[in-house]
């Protein structure tokens, strides 16, 4: 049963969201409006029907223990999942039963994972009646790490929020076109603490550019969270992630 509170609230919130990535885009001179992620990690399931209610078709999760159990719960509401957190190889055969798209490529190996994963699912033996349907693509973004000097220095002393170097793009841009199943579409970062996110995801929007340049589908920017989504949207952003301003402080762990 739907709480018409938490309703309300969420409303609010995601009006307000719209609202501002409507203003971003009227300010940047831009026509075209980027894809809302909302980040809906750590919320119940009632939070993402209410949600999808609203409107909201593409949902981010960032751990494979509770996002593959949603993904079956809320099954019947056609969303799009986008898997944005750091991703361990041995969580690729789960995460490729429910993903839209994984923000987070940033290594050979896990390309490897994600492309053994897709073509084991695509031969397997038919879902029952109560899967989902085998995926036949997944998208990926290649993620960069912008962090330099100090951002890198505060990166290192616990922050790791992982990336590819930037002139590691293209070649695993290539892996990544290269192996069946999956699609290059583009690249996806997190300002680095401690810089300024124009300038960060300025650099981004020039490593998207080198990209597409040997692969012109790739245009996809994954960037831009709660805090910075203005300065995303000038870069060329073309995905935001939001969580905290959709859903409020995340609930205390269990």
């Amino acid at each position: 049963m739907t709480d018409p509170q938490r309703a309300g609230e969420l409303s609010e919130r995601l009006s307000a969201v719209r609202q501002r990535i409507d203003q971003a885009v009227q300010a940047s001179g831009r026509t075209d409006k980027p894809q809302l992620i909302v980040v809906t990690k750590y919320f119940p399931a009632s939070d993402l029907r209410i949600l999808a209610a609203l409107g909201v078709t593409d949902m981010g999760e960032s751990r494979d223990q509770e996002a593959a159990v949603k993904a079956q719960e809320l099954a019947d509401l056609g969303v799009r999942w986008h898997f944005i957190g750091q991703l361990q190889s041995n969580k690729a055969r789960s995460v490729v039963c429910y993903a839209h798209a994984v923000h987070s490529v940033d290594r050979v190996p896990l390309v490897a994972a994600l492309g053994k994963a897709l073509a084991n699912r695509r031969t397997a033996p038919a879902p029952d009646a109560d899967s989902t349907d085998p995926a036949t693509s997944l998208a990926c973004f290649v993620q960069v790490d912008l962090s330099t000097g100090d951002s890198r220095a505060a990166t290192i002393s616990g922050h790791q929020r992982g990336g590819a170097a930037p002139s590691d793009v293209v070649d695993l841009g290539r892996l990544v076109d290269a192996t069946e199943g999956l699609s290059l579409a583009g690249v996806m970062a997190v300002a680095p603490l401690g810089r300024d996110p124009s300038v960060a995801f300025g650099e981004l929007a020039k490593i998207s550019a080198t990209l597409s340049r040997e692969f012109p589908a790739a245009t996809g920017i994954s960037a831009g969270m709660s805090g910075d989504l203005e300065a995303a949207v000038a870069a060329g952003a073309t995905h935001l992630r939001i969580g905290s301003q959709v859903l409020g402080e995340r609930p205390p762990l269990r």
